[in-house]
């Protein structure tokens, strides 16, 4: 195996110049989160009892997994389950509540959807998605999140969330993020290219996760780490259970009747991919066989041009070294 043309600095540096999130950017788009989260509490202390008991930033931006695409914040809202009305009704009563955060805002600034809030600041020109969790007081922050979708909700909490990410970064410095952002890179390609292909970010964090826990990721060589990732997938990982001890016993874990089968390490109860078929299973299965395959090709390609053309399989005709 030779990475004569393209070794691990040269997908570092691709991943800094294309896949990552500008630190500038993310630094602002957090800075507008903060400002909310800092409304909000402040509305708080001189409102007790105010149906809005936190907000928390979410998503990758949260979990520092967000790639340079990214222009958009996510944020999770938590109400009182005491003061809240009906999920259809959910979203005019939240947009009604932030208003009276944002009083000087125009009604086209706070605008409700199905299940969720969209804020737009017309200052920075960047848009706040709000999506409520339904709250009962619990310590760690557990509660029921709405569905931006259909309305349903799922216990979850996005601490715990943010928790289980960073444990695993801070024993593999920056390595971990980085390996999920360049799968995550590689999953919107194909999902361009392939309407039936399914890998949402969500899934891609289990399985960097569960492939880390058991010795089965070299963290810190990318080249090594994404065809260990690829090969994972190709030779039937998704036909395991897949949980996590983080947060409850795999006793705790629900027996279902689920294709694929990988529960959310907050809720034993939630298969992140209870809704995979054998079509999307199949699909990602050749996607990352295809992936694997091309790396395995890069390693031993006689030469540079060749070694890229395969890389640009991976990674699309940005990639260069």
């Amino acid at each position: 195996m030779s990475k004569e043309h393209v070794n691990h600095i040269d997908i570092a540096a691709f991943a800094d110049e294309r896949v990552n999130l500008k630190q500038d950017d993310a630094k602002t788009l957090r800075k507008q989160a903060r400002n909310l989260r800092n409304k909000l509490e402040s509305h708080i202390g001189e409102h007790p009892d105010f149906a809005l008991k936190k907000i928390m930033l979410s998503g990758s931006l949260a979990k520092g997994t967000a790639l340079k695409s990214t222009s958009d914040i996510d944020m999770a809202l938590y109400v009182s389950v005491d003061d809240a009305p009906g999920v259809d009704t959910l979203a005019n009563w939240l947009a009604e509540k932030l208003v009276e955060l944002y009083p000087q805002m125009n009604s086209g600034q706070i605008r409700p959807q199905r299940y969720s809030v969209c804020i737009s600041f017309s200052g920075s020109g960047l848009d706040i998605d709000i999506v409520p969790i339904l709250y009962a007081g619990d310590e760690m922050w557990r509660g029921d999140l709405v569905s931006r979708h259909d309305g349903s909700t799922l216990m979850t909490s996005i601490p715990m969330h943010l928790d289980f990410i960073r444990s695993r970064k801070t024993k593999s410095d920056r390595h971990y993020a980085q390996l999920i952002r360049l799968v995550k890179f590689w999953a919107k390609r194909q999902k361009a290219v392939n309407s039936n292909f399914r890998c949402k970010s969500f899934l891609v964090e289990m399985i960097v996760a569960h492939l880390y826990d058991n010795g089965r990721l070299t963290i810190n060589d990318y080249p090594l780490a994404l065809k260990q990732f690829f090969d994972a997938i190709a030779a039937g990982l998704l036909n395991d259970v897949i949980t996590f001890s983080d947060y409850y016993l795999q006793s705790a874990v629900s027996e279902l009747d689920d294709l694929v089968q990988v529960f959310d390490p907050v809720n034993p109860k939630n298969n992140v991919t209870a809704d995979y078929g054998h079509s999307h299973l199949n699909c990602l299965v050749d996607a990352s066989l295809a992936a694997g395959d091309a790396i395995d090709s890069a390693f031993y390609a006689p030469t540079k041009k060749e070694t890229v053309d395969y890389w640009r399989e991976i990674f699309g005709n940005t990639f260069r070294v």
